[in-house]
């Protein structure tokens, strides 16, 4: 008998076979790709889920820390028409979680692609150019199980096929993975994740069914209703049912032309002589916004976006926390930079370094720019801070100064200049240089000795 570690009560059936969620189980339907590609194009959610994180990733992108000479380089190979990494890795992100992975391809003037590239060989101007291919562009020969290899896990040899067949070894590959399978052992010769589609689907499908039915009813949202008697011997007759059909479709009319329905006899209230009677029938839309909003705001958390950067519309109402989610999701985007996006990115970082400046100097690295930006309230605020700082630490000074006031001065600029929040400060200061303390002339040290106080004369 097999026992599981769980609730039971035998009286009402619970965790037993009487109750209905014991047969209740997990199972695996993937997508497939056309149905994939269905939903990108022609379904504006889960266009947005597929798309939204791999911008805001790469949105701000990063600043590099070196001179500015280096600087320039650097970027001059980022940006470089055939390189253009930023777009490059935002399309290869969005291929990734839409089919499940994707790749950059690193093209270099050895014009060896089979061959392991080797860092330490990287000239200047090595880079030519990176190519984004999707998981259907791109095949493979098996997967590298030698624990001693540096590219364990990965392909042995990627293989694209065009004109002719390309092998490329995996030192020249990036690869972008979508939702990935942590149990290889079900797929142990798939490299390749799945789509994050693959997850979301059923929240997505609920989110778009319920806004397609509440659409569904706007046309029934007041309908008339005429109860008539005998309506079956009528319809039997067909000359009898092309005057009723003639009959009600000229009434419509006239209620469509003056706002009214007209009916023969002088019954009750909505009932005439012969009986029939004429009601209207309205639905009330009140409460399917918050079930709309409801359903699309299970479909944002599937995809991991909070609501208001889902559907970019302010949250109202008291008590709104929105401001606060689209920080925490900064927040989680700038994790996911520094710990998923930094090493995959670091094969190409090394290339480009190298081909930037001819040599790997490790002084040179790089911080993600910020997402979330402040306010011009903020700004000053966070400006306010600094000075009081400042201040206060010179005003702890007694003549022996642990930081002396010039260190101070030349930290706060930093950081006002890093901040941006007086424009144009680097270029003033560089213009005019530092305020500097002056020495003070010869009559302002006698008018300084003849002010000060004289102690009296002792008897």
């Amino acid at each position: 008998m097999l026992l599981l570690d769980r609730l039971q009560n035998l009286v009402s059936g619970l965790g037993s076979s009487k109750d209905k969620k014991t047969a209740t189980v997990y199972g695996f339907n993937p997508i497939d790709a056309s149905q994939l590609n269905a939903m990108h194009r022609s379904d504006w959610m889960a266009r947005k889920i597929v798309d939204i994180i791999p911008d805001d990733m790469t949105r701000e992108w990063r600043e590099w820390k070196a001179d500015e000479a280096v600087v320039e380089l650097l970027e001059k190979v980022e940006r470089a028409p055939q390189i253009n990494i930023q777009a490059k890795v935002n399309e290869a992100m969005q291929l990734a979680r839409l089919r499940g992975g994707a790749a950059l391809v690193l093209g270099m003037k050895d014009a060896k692609p089979a061959e392991e590239l080797v860092l330490e060989n990287v000239k200047q101007g090595d880079l030519l150019y990176v190519h984004v291919l999707g998981r259907d562009e791109i095949t493979y020969t098996h997967i590298n199980r030698d624990l001693t290899s540096p590219y364990f896990g990965e392909p042995v040899m990627y293989q694209v096929r065009g004109v002719t067949q390309v092998d490329l070894h995996p030192s020249r590959v990036i690869r972008f993975i979508g939702a990935p399978i942590l149990d290889r052992q079900l797929t142990p010769n798939e490299c390749w994740g799945d789509s994050i589609l693959q997850i979301v689907y059923d929240a997505i499908q609920n989110a778009a069914s319920s806004q397609e039915h509440i659409a569904s009813l706007i046309p029934e949202a007041k309908t008339d209703v005429i109860y008539m008697p005998g309506l079956s011997a009528v319809l039997k007759n067909p000359v009898t049912t092309k005057q009723l059909t003639e009959r009600f479709t000229y009434a419509n009319t006239m209620k469509s032309m003056f706002n009214m329905l007209l009916l023969e006899g002088n019954g009750g209230a909505g009932e005439n002589a012969q009986g029939e009677k004429w009601e209207q029938k309205t639905i009330n839309f009140g409460q399917f916004p918050e079930l709309m909003r409801q359903y699309m705001q299970v479909a944002a958390g599937a995809g991991d976006i909070p609501l208001a950067r889902f559907l970019q519309d302010a949250p109202s109402g008291l008590g709104s926390n929105g401001e606060t989610a689209l920080k925490n999701y900064y927040d989680k985007i700038s994790a996911d930079q520094r710990n998923k996006l930094s090493p995959n990115l670091w094969r190409f970082d090394e290339i480009c370094i190298r081909s930037a400046t001819g040599k790997r100097d490790p002084a040179i690295f790089y911080e993600w720019a910020p997402l979330y930006t402040q306010s011009e309230k903020e700004r000053a605020e966070t400006f306010k801070i600094y000075a009081d700082g400042a201040r206060a630490i010179i005003g702890t000074n007694t003549g022996q100064e642990i930081i002396t006031r010039e260190a101070i001065s030349r930290s706060l600029a930093n950081r006002i200049v890093e901040d941006g929040i007086l424009p144009g400060l680097a270029e003033a200061i560089e213009e005019y240089g530092p305020i500097e303390e002056q020495e003070p002339s010869e009559e302002e040290l006698a008018a300084a000795v003849v002010a000060q106080p004289r102690a009296p004369l002792s008897a």
